[in-house]
Parts: structure tokens; C-alpha cells; sequence
């Protein structure tokens, strides 16, 4: 195992009935800015809990923060925050709104052109407080201090981590969920499934408790994907997928071990060309990266695919690929499809997102052996 550093201080509220302890969670002096997304907290009670609970506070409101939270938004954003002179951001929504939180707050303070945090990776000194209830799980943004954002006038989604992004505390309360579409649901279970696989399907490491940890979270979102979509309101069953999805990727499966990342930095390409819903373009791009690495994947692929799938057999290779069909069945069943077809996007028109992977020389994965001739590659295997 390797050395490592491992810090987290974000506050976890989980459970029924925990949005009023907002009123304890932010002091009464604070300004608050509420951000949230498309309106449906509008629409679900949610929205009327949080400023119930935050009643005596100057609170502001942002909305419209998108799927894919474009920096263009986010900045006006920034000027609220400086024209009110807010001390307190809280998010309300998914891990969307969150990440574009984690912007505003950064991004305020900020010395500069803001958009030096993601394409320079410029330091973040200090950042505005922040909170978040969360809403949709999916991403782990409630409990890490990273976050993704789009350009759309240059198609560049970039990620960035810095830890005065983390939020103070995070809210979750599972009955938010209740009211999320098949869509988003299903999404959130593609996107959790694959940060774990990310952090685990590399090489052997010598690190059995985050390889068992890693799988457990694995086991537990294939069981709780077959019940979700069959009883929606089942509190257990949301309670579980929404504590998973934030211990995948909260830091601790990955601490001492190397990690991928690969079918994600190729997965934001594909959302900032053509749109495609974040955990859809990992659904499309995984299975693919995994054929084309199975000889560097091998052992981690075999463990993968025995341990979570239940795999035996005498022949090494196709206990692999049943492992990897398995993991797409998964996708089907949750009605997430696995190529680029699917998303009417044509071999062709993948040929920008390569060419910007050669011009930059980019090396992906654990190895750094995935070069734009691999993801040209990768993505015809995908087509």
C-alpha cells in the first residue's frame, strides 16, 4: 500500500426529518444564497422545509443551475454573491448544483480569471462557506471537495479539487428522493457504480480492506438497483443507494492505491461535444475501456468479476468478459444504454475529441498507457 494523507471534515446528516437542522447548522448572522437546480425542489416540499428551517436569515435564491453546470451560469452567480455580500452558500439539489456551489464559492474569492481553478488548476486560497442538502445521489460531491464544470463556448468539461470546497455539512435525508424520474435514478447508480470501479479495477495493490470495502459498496447498488426501480418509495432501499453513492466516492476506498479515472476524462468529452448525460457517457465508454485493457486489467478483472458476479471457470478470459457483460446487463436493466449509437452520435464524429487528446498528449489510467490512439480505439469498440 501506498503512503497516504487522508482528510475529510464534512458533517453528515443522514435521515428522515433532517433538513430542519439546518436551523442549527447555519448560524442566524449568516447571508445565505439558496442554489438549486431546474425547480423540481419547487415542486417536492423541498424548497418549503429549507427556508422553514432557515426562517430569520437574509436568504437569496439562485436557480437554474444545469445538469452539467456551466461556468457561464455559475459566474453570474458570483456577482450575487458579491453585490449581497453573502457569508453562506447552500446547496439544494444534486451533485450538479453542488459542484457549481463548490465554483461559486471558489470563484468568488478568487484572484483572477476564475477559470484558471479548472483549466490551469490555479490554487484556491479561500473559498465562501458552503453546505449542501442533497437531493440526488449520485456523485459523492456531498462529502469530497471536487467538482466538474462546462464551457460551453470552448465544449471543455473540466474537474478541479481544493479543500476549502468542502462543504461544512451535507443533508440526507432519503425521502428527497422519492419523487426523482427513472432517468435519474438510474444515472445516479451507473454514475456511483463507476467511481468505485474506477478506484478498483486497476492492478493488484496489496490493500484488502479497500479492495472488500470497494466491493461492498459494488454488492450493495446491484441489490438496491433490482428494488429501487420495483418499489420507488421503499425508504430502506433509497436510504442504502444514497449512503453508498456517497461512500464511493468520499475517499476512503482509494486512499494508498492507484486509480483509473480514464472512462471519466474520456466521459467529459463526450458530454461537452454532444450533451450526453454524464453517467451515460461512462456506461458507453466502461465496458470498451475494459476490453481494450483486459491483458493490464487482468488480475483486478478476475477478482472483480469472481467476488461482486459470482464468476467461476477454468478459462481466465472468459470469466473477463462474462464480467464485463454482467456489468452491462446491470446498465440495461436500469434502462442506461452502452453505445455511442444509442446517443445517435456516429464513429466520425468522435474524431474532435481524439484529435484534442493527441494535440494535448494526454496519457490516461492507472499506467498512463492510454494515449489518443487507445481512445480512438476504445471508442470504435463503443460504436
Amino acid at each position: 500500500m501506498q503512503n497516504f494523507s487522508y482528510f475529510n471534515p464534512v458533517r453528515i446528516e443522514f435521515g428522515r426529518g433532517t433538513i430542519a437542522k439546518l436551523t442549527d447548522l447555519i448560524s442566524e448572522d449568516e447571508r445565505v444564497l439558496l442554489v438549486y437546480g431546474g425547480g423540481s425542489i419547487l415542486a417536492n416540499g423541498v424548497y418549503d422545509q429549507v427556508m422553514a428551517a432557515l426562517k430569520g436569515r437574509t436568504v437569496e435564491t439562485f436557480g437554474g443551475v444545469e445538469a452539467n453546470p456551466q461556468y457561464e451560469t455559475l459566474m453570474r452567480a458570483v456577482e450575487i454573491v458579491r453585490a449581497k455580500e453573502i457569508t453562506f452558500i447552500l446547496a439544494v439539489g444534486g451533485g450538479s448544483v453542488l459542484d457549481g456551489v463548490k465554483f461559486i464559492a471558489a470563484a468568488t474569492r478568487f484572484e483572477g480569471d476564475p477559470w484558471d481553478i479548472l483549466e490551469k488548476q490555479a490554487p484556491v486560497v479561500s473559498a465562501v462557506p458552503l453546505g449542501s442538502v442533497l437531493t440526488l445521489p449520485a456523485t459523492g460531491s456531498e462529502m469530497n471537495s471536487g467538482a466538474v464544470i462546462s464551457r460551453k463556448e470552448t465544449r471543455q468539461k473540466l474537474p478541479f479539487f481544493t479543500d476549502p470546497c468542502y462543504p461544512r455539512f451535507s443533508i440526507l435525508d432519503p425521502e428527497t428522493t422519492f419523487s426523482l424520474p427513472d432517468r435519474q435514478v438510474a444515472n445516479g447508480i451507473v454514475d456511483a457504480f463507476i467511481h468505485v470501479l474506477e478506484q478498483y479495477l486497476t492492478f493488484r495493490q496489496d490493500a484488502p480492506l479497500q479492495d472488500r470495502q470497494a466491493e461492498g459498496i459494488l454488492l450493495t447498488l446491484i441489490d438496491q438497483a433490482d428494488r429501487v426501480l420495483k418499489d420507488p418509495k421503499d425508504y430502506d432501499t433509497r436510504a442504502n443507494i444514497m449512503w453508498a453513492a456517497c461512500q464511493a466516492l468520499n475517499g476512503l476506498i482509494s486512499v494508498g492505491v492507484a486509480q483509473d479515472w480514464a472512462s471519466h476524462m474520456i466521459g467529459h468529452e463526450l458530454t461537452a461535444f454532444f450533451g450526453i448525460d454524464h453517467a451515460r457517457t461512462l456506461a458507453v465508454v466502461l465496458p470498451s475501456l475494459l476490453r481494450h485493457q483486459k491483458e493490464q486489467k487482468k488480475t483486478k478483472l478476475l477478482q472483480y468479476a469472481q467476488r461482486v458476479w459470482g464468476i467461476s471457470g477454468p478459462n481466465d478470459a472468459e470469466i473477463i468478459e462474462l464480467g464485463i457483460q454482467k456489468t452491462e446487463a446491470l446498465f440495461h436493466r436500469l434502462g442506461v444504454p452502452t453505445r455511442l449509437i444509442d446517443h445517435q452520435v456516429d464513429l466520425a464524429q468522435t474524431e474532435p475529441i481524439v484529435a484534442r487528446f493527441a494535440e494535448q498528449k494526454t496519457s490516461l489510467g492507472e499506467r498512463q498507457d492510454i494515449d489518443a490512439a487507445a481512445i480512438e480505439a476504445i471508442f470504435r469498440m463503443s460504436a
